[in-house]
């Protein structure tokens, strides 16, 4: 007889979650202060008043680029001293579960569009330091068609997830795409010198693998709480389809490396013609709605949604009991394309999580269920009240 799995459930764990953020010269904002505890936080107000800006200064405190993918300069406010060359700056209090934390981060003025991150009032020479205080997953609208467009938007969602539960996946994802960006430029160039690619498809094939494995650990993790998911919101199964993450199917970690790294040098010249490499660069995320019995890609915009929300759900589930930690929740419009039923079950999950979530809607009544479980702030006339 199958033994059923073990159940996926949130342990009881100190709470997570922004007191104070502070912004100066940040997209719409020229300075503004937000005091909160650590119940979720409800953000109403019409269209284009700021709230989504308010996600985005939240995003900023973990690693990456944050929930729209800009770049520094693009963050500058409008106006502000030094134009696009200009600075910003998102400091906070952050609780977590070793106690408060002062996070401060923004844009090093000048041309160079550096990005600058204190922890604790200590300069720290890496942003994937900020991944071991405070991590982060977010939904917008943007990402309503994720299953359906291109494979990078599925690929960087489910990294960030990977991130939640290894933080050092970022520094690993970068050192594979540096070496992978100089291999192409050698290739590009006709360069024949074999010693200058076996040492980057050295770091491809190490960093390649710990790649593809900490994907596949999260897929199975997430994939198990899926399964366990009761109430409205969609059982699904996640996969991945890519080569390195095939090989470990059936090799060990040392054996995939080798195979890779053999693939590397024996597909140079064929890549020197334009054909596309294989590797983590090209791995697309495959999700399964069980209910409906199809792909995610062939169900209806709000199933789709729902199975969004469901990843989401799970992922704070599994991060907690992995990590000791829940990510902070920034949930953009997600309200107004859910049912009444869906609502309230996302609400009762986001209190049940152990960290923070902050959402943002144009209409309050939509967020009522809530009751004195939220925090509420109107955004308008370029302020919070």
């Amino acid at each position: 007889m199958a033994v059923p799995p073990a159940p996926v459930s949130v342990p009881l764990l100190p709470p997570v979650g922004v007191t104070r953020l502070t912004m100066t010269d940040f997209r719409s904002y020229a300075q503004a202060r937000l005091e909160t505890d650590l119940r979720p936080v409800v953000l109403t107000g019409p269209n284009g008043s700021g709230k989504t800006n308010l996600l985005e200064a939240v995003s900023f405190l973990a690693p990456g680029r944050g929930l729209r993918r800009s770049r520094l300069h693009e963050v500058v406010r409008h106006g502000a001293p030094g134009g696009v060359q200009g600075a910003w700056a998102v400091a906070a209090r952050v609780q977590t579960p070793s106690g408060e934390v002062a996070i401060g981060t923004g844009r090093d003025p000048g041309p160079s569009d550096r990005r600058i991150v204190h922890i604790n009032g200590e300069a720290v020479r890496v942003q994937a330091e900020l991944g071991a205080v405070v991590s982060a997953i977010w939904l917008t609208p943007a990402m309503d068609r994720l299953f359906v467009e291109a494979s990078s938007g599925r690929r960087r969602f489910f990294d960030r997830l990977v991130f939640g539960l290894y933080p050092d996946h970022a520094s690993r994802l970068s050192a594979y795409d540096g070496a992978w960006r100089q291999r192409n430029k050698l290739l590009k160039d006709g360069v024949r010198e074999r010693a200058w690619f076996e040492g980057l498809e050295e770091a491809m094939a190490e960093h390649g693998v710990a790649v593809a494995a900490a994907r596949r650990d999260v897929a199975a993790r997430l994939s198990r709480a899926l399964e366990q998911a009761t109430g409205p919101f969609p059982s699904a199964e996640i996969g991945l389809d890519g080569f390195v993450e095939r090989l470990l199917e059936d090799h060990t970690a040392l054996e995939a490396e080798e195979t890779y790294r053999r693939l590397l040098a024996d597909h140079r010249p064929r890549e020197a013609a334009g054909a596309p490499g294989e590797g983590p660069h090209r791995t697309d995320l495959v999700v399964h709605h069980h209910g409906k019995g199809l792909p995610a890609a062939q169900c209806s915009t709000g199933e789709q949604k729902a199975v969004l929300i469901a990843i989401l759900l799970a992922q704070a589930r599994v991060q907690a009991l992995h990590r000791g930690m829940a990510p902070l929740l920034l949930l953009d419009e997600v309200a107004a394309h859910l049912d009444a039923q869906r609502r309230d079950a996302l609400y009762d999950a986001l209190c049940g999580l152990g960290a923070q979530a902050w959402l943002t809607g144009t209409d309050r009544s939509l967020f009522e269920s809530f009751g004195a479980r939220a925090q509420f702030f109107e955004v308008r006339d370029g302020g919070l009240h």
